[in-house]
């Protein structure tokens, strides 16, 4: 059984009142940047951080203190909060959003002040209308509070605080990308190394990208020290952090657990979480961390829900999102839906990813359609090992950004875990769950 569920940063998410100021400030609310600027200095605050061992939260899970150390020294220095959270079944970050947006400009600050910028940029999917709203609202209450712009809390910290609304590219949830469609260009990547943003980031100058849920961690630690963060998770996977738990389960929706003393048994089956799945069906498959993830089976549903410990099974916990395919989901439709989502979705700079992604999602829909071939399996595994040599996990990086090694993992494993599936496609001419 799953521990009582400790929250940190979804703490406040079902109290209406919350998304105003006067709310907010009720519930503790701009607490953790008092003391940060009124008590600690900068340095203090990065201890704080890099003590707590705040791995990022938004899918490559670097830890945030040592992102921040990486930061060139610069008159200029930025920093970004990257709210583009654009992959399937990922709405973990929309919910903070949306619920508490005084906690993400709260977060923010804590940040901007710990590495020094001159300035701070929250960029958010523009489909987020609501979540919008409500986080330029709080923007304008916390500058009429004292809370952004000059003199801070009558201390000597100055910094404004920008919103940027995105264009809908899940491309630009690759932080270079990000920062170039922050600077009104095409959301491109930038090749790294041998820069990457801490070095030259936005406009040229140093630039920290930090995740919405990350920096959302930041009032609790700083309020509560970094022991009593270290006090829960365990390994390298310290706090709590937020799943977005979406298909064939009962209760649909995000939970924030400690990590690394859950399982993926817990947050699907426990009735305080995913209630389980729908009367009379079996599990069959689970994505873990969004649909770049290679999938996991009903045999390891007792995996720790911990940075390291899932990637010892080959995956990662990546976006947060973990989905549920019951057996009467057709693994060959789920395959060839991620593989369009990614083939429409990429910048079209690397050739692998370009053409790779096209081709795979057309073989995908040829057998899905009926049209298949037995042949077509071995034409799949041969366009994955051009994209991904070897179709290893962790993927090599053969492209500018990690969009193309991701597209082969659903399609490989898919193949690998059903492929009896796929050959009931080719022989029966169609799709059996049709």
């Amino acid at each position: 059984m799953p521990l009582p569920p400790l929250k940190i940063v979804s703490a406040r998410a079902k109290d209406p009142k919350n998304v105003t100021l006067e709310g907010y400030l009720a519930n503790g609310g701009y607490q953790g940047l008092r003391k940060a600027v009124l008590e600690m200095n900068p340095e203090d605050v990065r201890d704080q951080v890099m003590q707590a061992s705040l791995l990022g939260r938004g899918g490559a899970g670097f830890e945030a203190g040592r992102k921040w150390s990486m930061l060139k020294k610069s008159d200029i220095r930025y920093l970004v909060i990257n709210g583009d959270e654009s992959e399937p079944a990922t709405f973990k970050d929309h919910m903070l959003v949306e619920a508490d947006p005084h906690q993400l400009v709260e977060g923010a600050l804590i940040a901007g002040y710990a590495i020094g910028a001159a300035r701070v940029f929250i960029f958010l999917r523009g489909e987020f209308a609501l979540g919008f709203e409500r986080v330029q609202n709080a923007i304008n209450e916390a500058y009429e509070y004292g809370a952004i712009g000059r003199d801070i809390f009558g201390s000597n910290f100055s910094i404004d605080l920008v919103l940027h609304p995105g264009a809908g590219a899940y491309i630009c949830g690759e932080e270079t990308a990000l920062l170039e469609s922050l600077e009104g260009k095409r959301g491109f990547p930038r090749i790294k190394p041998p820069y990457f943003p801490a070095v030259i980031g936005l406009y040229g100058q140093p630039t920290i990208v930090n995740n919405v849920e990350t920096v959302a961690n930041l009032p609790w630690i700083v309020k509560n020290g970094a022991s009593a963060f270290t006090d829960l998770g365990g390994g390298r996977s310290r706090g709590t952090r937020m799943f977005a738990l979406s298909g064939q389960v009962n209760r649909p929706g995000t939970y924030e657990l400690e990590m690394a003393k859950n399982t993926f048994r817990d947050i699907i089956f426990d009735p305080e979480f995913g209630g389980g799945l729908r009367p009379g069906r079996s599990l069959k498959a689970i994505i873990p961390g969004g649909v770049s993830a290679p999938w996991l089976g009903p045999d390891q549903l007792d995996v720790v829900l911990g940075q390291d410990e899932v990637a010892a099974v080959g995956s990662m916990l990546g976006s947060g999102s973990i989905i549920v395919m019951d057996d009467s989901t057709c693994m060959v439709r789920a395959a060839w839906r991620i593989s369009k989502f990614f083939a429409r979705e990429s910048c079209g700079q690397c050739t692998p990813c370009r053409e790779g992604g096209s081709w795979i999602e057309k073989v995908l829909n040829r057998i899905e359609s009926g049209a298949g071939r037995e042949e077509d399996l071995d034409l799949l595994m041969d366009l994955c090992d051009n994209i991904v040599p070897g179709v290893s996990w962790p993927p090599q990086q053969t492209t500018i950004c990690v969009l193309g090694p991701s597209i082969p993992s659903s399609v490989a494993v898919s193949i690998k875990m059903f492929r009896d599936e796929y050959l009931t496609h080719i022989k029966e001419g169609g799709c059996p769950y049709d």
